[in-house]
Formats: C-alpha cells, structure tokens, sequence
C-alpha cells in the first residue's frame, strides 16, 4: 500500500474543494489472495462492484483485483478461473487521504494510469474512490466554481451572500457562503470565527 500524507493545499484560483471521504464508495468489499479469480467474478456480481481489496491474515490490504485485471491477466491465460488465485493477478494498491480533495486523487489516478484509489483515514482503509466517481462531480464542481469566479469578476449581479457551494473552511455544503479575504465561508464558520 503506498500511503500519501494529507496536504492542506489548494488548486491555483480554486477555492472550492471536494473532499475523497465524500464521494468515496463505501464499506470495502475485501477477500483473501487465495479467493479464486471465479469467486472473485461472483462476488463482484454480486456486491455490483469492478473491484476487491485483497487482504492479508493481519487485515491489511495487500493489493486490489479490478474487472479489467479478471480480463487482461487472468482470461486471456485460457485457464479454468477456479484454478488462478487472486495472489496470482493482483495490482498494487494506491491509497489517498480521505482528507484530500478530488483534484488530488485525479492527480493520482491519471499518473498512475490506474482507475482506482484505496481511500486511508487513521491508517485504515475506509473506502475506496474510482475515476468515475471524481468524474461524477466534476460538473457540478466546475459550475459551482465557474459562478463563483464570475461573482467575483463582477459578471453577475448576484451578490456573494446568496452563492450556494462547499464551505472552504469546513468542506460543508452551503446555500449561504459569503465571499471574504479569497475564501467562500459557510454562515457557522463565520460565527466561530468572530467567537
């Protein structure tokens, strides 16, 4: 497992961050690496899952096995897959902070050229985050940003007081965030603040 420290940092003129933890698919759906790729096949059918964390005797995930990993190295071998274990087509697994934002995770993904994130939170695994998912949001996230910056340009007579988005201090959803020093804050973090 290659584990990444959380950062507190934030995209060039971004101040609006999705956090993994949110948009992260959970409980994990795990299995040992002596499961069969064909128990592996059910089991996904089954959870409606494209991956399994496969697990250790200590608990701890010692790689994944996506849907892709089934096809390309263990299909393709033309061998019963009641007979090739999990151990035997396995990738490692790449983890993120469920604290960082989803820019981060599709920053993992892409250099990676994996589709799927192990998602970490107090050195355990939580969850698990796929490229589809970060797509998912990516919309929204680009709308919400692209009203945001257009109040600030000026673009729109809306006022900042009635901007709707995820709270930069708190990563909460807000319909009343109010722009102030480069931050958009949600209507409880500026009342701790002035606390």
């Amino acid at each position: 497992m290659v584990k990444k420290p959380a950062e507190r940092h934030r995209d060039a003129n971004m101040t609006t961050r999705v956090l993994v933890r949110d948009i992260m698919n959970s409980p994990v759906v795990s299995a040992s690496a002596e499961t069969t790729i064909r128990d592996l096949a059910i089991k996904m059918k089954d959870e409606r899952v494209g991956s399994i964390v496969i697990i250790n005797d200590n608990g701890n995930p010692d790689g994944i096995v996506t849907d892709w990993d089934i096809v390309s190295n263990a299909v393709i071998q033309d061998v019963k897959p009641s007979i090739i274990k999990a151990k035997n087509v396995m990738q490692k697994l790449y983890t993120i902070e469920g604290e960082e934002g989803v820019t981060e995770a599709a920053r993992i993904l892409r250099q990676n050229r994996i589709k799927r994130l192990g998602v970490v939170y107090k050195d355990r695994l939580v969850g698990i985050i796929s490229a589809s998912d970060v797509i998912a949001v990516t919309p929204d996230l680009v709308d919400v940003i692209s009203e945001k910056a257009a109040i600030i340009r000026g673009e729109i007579g809306r006022s900042a007081n009635d901007i709707s988005g995820y709270c930069d201090e708190c990563g909460e959803w807000s319909d009343l965030l109010q722009y102030q020093d480069g931050t958009f804050t949600c209507e409880e973090c500026r009342t701790e603040s002035t606390s």
